[in-house]
Order: C-alpha cells, then structure tokens, then sequence
C-alpha cells in the first residue's frame, strides 16, 4: 500500500466529486442513459460526437462514438503524430439485474406480472420486496431509439412470507423463472398492455415500438451512510463509479495539447455476461476506434503498430473490500478497505490482466495524484472474477492493469463503498492518462 495521504495532494478533484457521482448514478438506470449522461458531460467540455458511418478527418481536440450501451471516447493535442500512443481507461456500464422478455406481459391467480430474464450474476434476494422502477430505450419503427425511464415504484418481487416457508432463514432457494417474476398490478392480463405503457411513458405512439431494451432498477436514490457520512450506498456501482470517474479525468483534460499520450474512455456493455457484443469489449468497436483515429491523421499500419505498443490501458472496474462477517473469505495478506485509496487486481492465471509492469505504471499514476493505494488478490480457495482486462490486452495487443474501486455487496441492487474512493480513483486516473 502506499504510503500517501488520504486526500490527493495534486488533482482536481473533491468530495465534490462523489456528490456528482450520487447525481450520476440515479440519472443513469441504463447502459443507454449512463453512455448518454457520459457524452453530455463530454459535450460541455468541448467534446463532438462522430459516426462510425461518416469519414473522420485529421483535426485534434475531444471526439467520441456512441454504439448502443457502449461509448469510445478520446482526446488528440494538437499537432499529434500519427504513431502518438493511448493512455485508455477501459470500463462497463452495464450492471446484473432483471430485463424484460419480448412477451412481457405475464399473470397468475388475478395478479399481473412482467416476465423478466435475469442478467449476470446478481444477487437475487436483494431484489426482493424493493420498490422497483423499469428504464432502457424503445427502438421505433424508423430506427430511431427513445430513451424512457420510470423512475417511480412500479414493481415489485414479492417474497413469501415466513409463515410460509419456516427455513427461509436457514438458506432462502429462489427459482429464477417462477420466482423472480414482479407484479405491477391486479386484473386481466392483456397482451401488449406493458409496452403500451412504456411507450406513452416516452412519449411515443406504442403502434410506433418495434423493439425495446428495459429492464428494472430500485428507485431508492443513492445515500450517505455512516456516523460521519463516510460511506456511500447507491445502485451500480459496479460499474458506473469508473464510467463516471473516467469521464470527470477525460473532460478535466480538454484543452490539453502539451500531453504525450492520446486520452482515451472505453466504456463498454455487456461485461457481465462475458462481453461477447458489438459493444462489449470482446467486439472491434475500441480496436476499430484508435485505428482510425491513426488513419484520419494520416497514419500507414507502422504507424499504428508503434502507437498500439506504447500504449497503456487501466481496466477500471469495483472489487471486493474485506467484509467485517466473512473475513476468512479474502486471501489473509490482502484485506482491501474502503477509503483506503482504488486497489490493484492480480491474479497469476490472468483473470485480471496486471503485471509488475503495469504496477510500476499504476503506482506511478498514484504518486503523482497523491493518492494512496492497495493491493487486491483473491483467496486461493475462491474462484476469482475478470474483467476486460485480459480481454484487451489478449484482442489489441495493450498493455493493461486491472484497477478499481473496493466495495461490499457486489452485484447487489445496492451497494456500498466509502465516499472518498470515487475520488479518489478520479484523480489518479487523471494523472495516468495525463502520462
């Protein structure tokens, strides 16, 4: 662990930061809104957005590409050469929780439901008994998408009573296809009645709706929490703490053409179901991205080949902080703390992509913010999670460490961290990709 101050000594940002990150959250109960809350931010620091259709040219400054859930941003200096490498902060915007089937209007015994399929690895029981909101896009008939987002208790799991089930308390076994279903109300069932719903909830003719992406959210906004309001509890943390945190250090840097490296957020969709998308890091759409960007300058492929062999990529995402209960689950040498500054993931059989190169890296980036740091590695008796990490690195030939944030509850419908880590994590990442 380093040996810094709890605050960054360097950076430009605060406590403030986590305040922002709160707003962040609730405004973004989607992939869709979290990559739409993201561009805005980038759009008032001077950033335009580009299609994937359309011809890039060579000019410098802040650009980025929207792909469903998916967002690529990146910043050139002026009078950046072709073969200039990245500095890229790699995240995911989607989060485990419900989404709705095509055939979501369901009942039973006079209630009426909406079927749901269950996405990733979340915990189910933290479903339960929640009010619940529904949010995503709508696709139209032209093509075009319509965000929608019904922010209000609509829905609701319903547990079943201990009368009922007496050994709830001894180890509650959920079904995932009979029990996970919410009800939203009482009455017939009637075929078309949810998207007719959704869509004058966006405003939109249902007749017009041809396809749509919902899925569920518990309305409960964020919060400090503690004596000292020195933890933060709220919603997808995993991942939008480092969607958002990317994206504060990419904006603070608009403007910036005495940088030696190309800034760079890849923030992607569908991590936790193994990121095999058009818009998850297993896709072309980052490769295809900083290849272009190296043509439009006029880059040939030695350019490109040289830019991607310097290049450095931090995949950003949560990891677990020792919990007080289970204690004996973490590896008895690496007890990660929330406050205690973001953590470096290691694992030997590459689930997380770091080595004692991208360490240096990292704690160099550290140093520089003023921003202490921590070391995370799994128990060996635990099966251990990933990341993009070893995607990247494996896809693009870059080199790339696992990062985050340590939090509790993990894939929870909420959860829980300390409420200076968001922050922190920003002001490092900006000395990283400041190089």
């Amino acid at each position: 662990m380093s040996s810094a101050a709890s605050r960054p000594t360097a950076g430009p940002f605060d406590r403030g930061h986590t305040d922002d990150l709160m707003a962040f959250l609730a405004a973004s109960p989607s992939p869709y809104h979290a990559v739409a809350n993201a561009a805005e931010r980038l759009e008032k620091a001077g950033f335009r957005r580009v299609e994937e259709t359309a011809a890039w040219d060579a000019t410098g400054g802040g650009k980025y590409v929207v792909r469903g859930g998916a967002i690529i941003a990146w910043y050139v200096p002026e009078g950046a050469a072709a073969h200039t490498p990245y500095r890229i902060v790699g995240a995911h915007t989607d989060s485990p929780n419900l989404r709705v089937k095509p055939r979501p209007d369901m009942g039973s015994q006079g209630w009426r439901q909406v079927a749901v399929e269950v996405y990733g690895g979340t915990l189910l029981n933290t479903w339960l008994d929640r009010d619940l909101g529904l949010a995503g896009r709508l696709t139209l008939r032209d093509g075009s998408h319509r965000l929608v987002n019904v922010d209000r208790p609509l829905l609701r799991v319903p547990q079943l009573a201990i009368h009922l089930d007496r050994q709830a308390n001894d180890g509650l076994k959920l079904d995932r296809q009979r029990h996970m279903q919410p009800v939203w109300g009482i009455g017939d069932v009637h075929e078309g009645d949810l998207i007719s719903f959704v869509a004058a909830e966006a405003g939109v003719d249902a007749e017009d709706v041809s396809g749509w992406d919902l899925m569920v959210h518990a309305v409960e906004a964020p919060a400090y929490l503690g004596r000292d309001r020195e933890l933060l509890a709220g919603p997808r943390m995993d991942n939008l703490l480092s969607v958002h945190a990317a994206t504060a250090a990419l904006a603070s840097l608009a403007g910036r053409d005495d940088l030696p490296y190309i800034p760079v957020l890849a923030a992607f969709d569908h991590e936790e179901n193994g990121s095999e998308a058009d818009t998850g890091a297993q896709g072309p759409l980052l490769g295809n991205v900083l290849e272009r960007s190296v043509y439009a300058r006029g880059g040939s492929y030695e350019d490109r080949a040289r830019a991607f062999a310097g290049t450095v990529c931090l995949s950003s995402d949560t990891g677990h902080a020792v919990h007080p209960n289970y204690a004996e689950r973490h590896d008895p040498t690496h007890h990660p703390r929330v406050n205690g500054g973001p953590i470096l993931k290691v694992n030997v059989n590459q689930r997380y992509a770091t080595d004692g190169s991208g360490r240096a890296v990292f704690a160099a980036a550290c140093e520089k913010a003023g921003v202490p740091w921590q070391s995370f590695v799994s128990n060996n008796d635990m099966p251990c999670g990933t990341t993009i990490g070893p995607i990247t690195a494996a896809r693009h030939g870059i080199s790339t460490v696992d990062i985050g944030v340590a939090i509790l509850s993990m894939h929870s419908a909420r959860e829980l961290c300390g409420a200076q880590d968001p922050f922190l994590l920003a002001n490092a990442l900006v000395a990283f990709l400041e190089g």
